[in-house]
């Protein structure tokens, strides 16, 4: 059934670095969920695997001596949705996951996978754009920190260096401190499918929550990569929680999305759906922060 010309088993991250560096042209593999169906597709037929699957250290959600949320980059989607840190702090990336696939996908999906796949349209992407994710890669050199924004450089292409594994995802204290967030996925079907377009938006109110002192938003298929729209958070911030600033902070995304036209959707369109989804997510993360829409 799969094409495998051979399948190396790391069983540790210095294991799998040595490993890189032995096979270079060697695939990482970890949940399985897109390098599988990839091969019996034809697509990667008779690669090299190198399967970290069995590195239990990169799996698990803590919070680290400096406050961080630290996610391992082995955990998997459903893992992610039922932690308590979470549910707690950011609970916004535990729905966007649990819209990834089915049950049987979010059983052996990770977050690893999906943000190293460099794809605009995976589901926690826009969500980790919105609340400044750090992505943890380590190597031979050590480890390296790179801001989820310059992780990914263009469709389907990451910086993730030849001797290099993705070993977690941080988010700051900064970010997640009395932040509320919101995410929608816009797709053809309810379930099972891949986004059409994505949005995550997350605001922090003042303590009379009649203002938003910051606002920030990120989009999946608004471009070749997820991005954040920075003119749409600067309209809202340091603004009354108004119909009015809802509006403006919605009318800014156009300034900086740049979808494309393709057989599950025109231009047009997604930019009509960011639009919306932009004031949805803006009202829902405000009441979920205790906020009213004056």
């Amino acid at each position: 059934m799969y094409d495998i010309k051979a399948l190396y088993e790391a069983g540790s991250v210095q294991d799998a670095v040595r490993l890189r560096l032995e096979h270079p042209q060697a695939q990482i593999i970890a949940g399985g969920t897109d390098v599988l169906v990839q091969m019996r597709e034809g697509k990667r037929a008779g690669a090299e695997l190198i399967s970290i699957f069995g590195i239990d250290g990169l799996r698990g959600v803590s919070i680290d001596g400096e406050g961080n949320i630290r996610i391992g980059s082995l955990t998997c989607f459903t893992a992610i949705t039922r932690d308590p840190i979470i549910q707690e702090y950011i609970n916004v990336l535990g729905e966007a996951v649990d819209m990834v696939g089915g049950p049987q996908i979010r059983n052996a999906g990770t977050i690893g996978g999906n943000t190293c796949n460099g794809v605009t349209s995976a589901d926690s992407a826009s969500t980790l754009f919105a609340w400044d994710a750090i992505v943890e890669l380590t190597g031979a050199d050590g480890v390296r920190r790179v801001p989820i924004q310059d992780f990914y450089l263009s469709a389907g292409k990451v910086d993730l260096r030849p001797d290099e594994i993705q070993t977690a995802i941080l988010i700051p204290k900064e970010s997640y401190t009395g932040c509320y967030g919101h995410y929608i996925k816009y797709a053809m079907r309810h379930a099972m499918d891949i986004a059409t377009t994505g949005c995550s938006v997350n605001v922090v109110l003042s303590e009379d929550k009649r203002t938003i002192r910051r606002a920030r938003i990120a989009y999946g298929v608004a471009g070749p990569i997820p991005m954040r729209a920075p003119a749409a958070e600067a309209a809202a911030a340091g603004q009354p929680l108004t119909g009015g600033t809802v509006e403006a902070f919605a009318a800014a995304v156009l300034e900086d999305i740049h979808p494309r036209d393709s057989w599950r959707a025109s231009k047009d369109f997604r930019e009509h759906i960011a639009v919306e989804m932009a004031k949805r997510c803006l009202v829902e993360s405000s009441k979920l922060a205790g906020g009213v829409i004056a």
